[in-house]
């Protein structure tokens, strides 16, 4: 049940077997996994030296999914479609607790137009588990490595949902050089920890009271990416594109909070419009948390529109 509220839908499968449910892999399975990823490492540093001399380029011009070489992981990767060289590359980041195939109806779509890309953060879907617990600082140099094998020196376009978002909106004000627009759908608040632990009192009792621990056990590292949610402020990255959707409604199954958190959820949300001086935030109406599920259209026009402005920047 509290995987249906967006608070504990901030990772999207906090609840129950959303954390837990990925079994232990065998002997033989995990020597083959082993043997996979000192391969994709060999050729991730062969395109590294190759790079070195040449520079990135456009990025690798695959399509389909497949395993690449990051940091010592190996790193699950989709993409699809083509563009010119001066528009963006699309890279769509699931939520916690999502791999990238929640995102494949979305990528088909926007790759009619454009080349888009996804992945799958350590932790999640087919990539392989962190060693530890992973900060901020761990998720994007992951994320940068994907980014050097898939764009290249290409502008890239950030759409990332719940978590991904918020990684996403943390990263961008770092690599102004590479990120050129950002769409936000329903991301993760950038003080989850304070507005939870505020809309929801210590008084609180029953599923409310779950609700609120819960979610501050997954902020954190109780969960697949073993990954601490940090409250921050939000910094700028400048004057680039930036949408940011949020849903609806969400909270119906809290009703004495509900209000509180609907009320804590938008204010984050808003919070988020400090990143850029060309922000613009939007409710996707009859959504709930899953706005590219909910509501494909919404997602859709506006990875669109931002793609575009950040083309004419170029």
């Amino acid at each position: 049940m509290l995987k249906t509220t967006a608070v504990a839908a901030t990772f999207c499968a906090v609840a129950g077997a959303g954390i837990v449910g990925y079994g232990e892999t065998t002997a033989q399975a995990a020597q083959a996994q082993t043997q996979a990823q000192a391969q994709v490492q060999a050729q991730a540093q062969s395109a590294s030296s190759t790079a070195a001399r040449h520079g990135h380029g456009h990025g690798d011009s695959f399509s389909g999914t497949k395993k690449i070489g990051v940091g010592g992981y190996s790193v699950n990767v989709s993409c699809s479609g083509h563009s010119a060289a001066r528009k963006p590359v699309v890279v769509m980041m699931a939520g916690g607790g999502d791999g990238l195939d929640t995102m494949a109806g979305l990528q088909k779509t926007l790759s009619k137009k454009a080349r888009v890309c996804s992945y799958d953060r350590l932790g999640e879907g087919e990539s392989d588990q962190p060693n530890g617990t992973q900060t901020i600082n761990d998720s994007s140099r992951i994320l940068t490595g994907v980014l050097d094998r898939v764009t290249g020196d290409r502008p890239v376009v950030l759409a990332g949902h719940s978590l991904g978002g918020l990684i996403a909106a943390r990263y961008a004000p770092d690599h102004r050089d590479r990120i050129k627009g950002l769409v936000l759908m329903d991301a993760t608040i950038p003080a989850l920890t304070a507005g939870v632990s505020k809309a929801i009192p210590d008084s609180a009792t029953g599923m409310a009271a779950e609700l609120r621990d819960q979610t501050i056990a997954v902020n954190e590292g109780q969960n697949p990416e073993k990954f601490i949610i940090a409250d921050a402020k939000v910094r700028s990255a400048g004057n680039i594109p930036v949408q940011i959707i949020r849903h609806e409604s969400q909270y119906a199954e809290v009703p004495d909070y509900g209000p509180a958190l609907e009320e804590m959820w938008a204010e984050g949300q808003e919070q988020w419009r400090a990143i850029s001086g060309r922000s613009r935030i939007s409710v996707a109406a009859g959504s709930g948390h899953y706005i590219h599920v909910d509501r494909p259209d919404i997602a859709v026009e506006a990875i669109q529109q931002v793609t575009a402005q950040a083309t004419a920047r170029s």
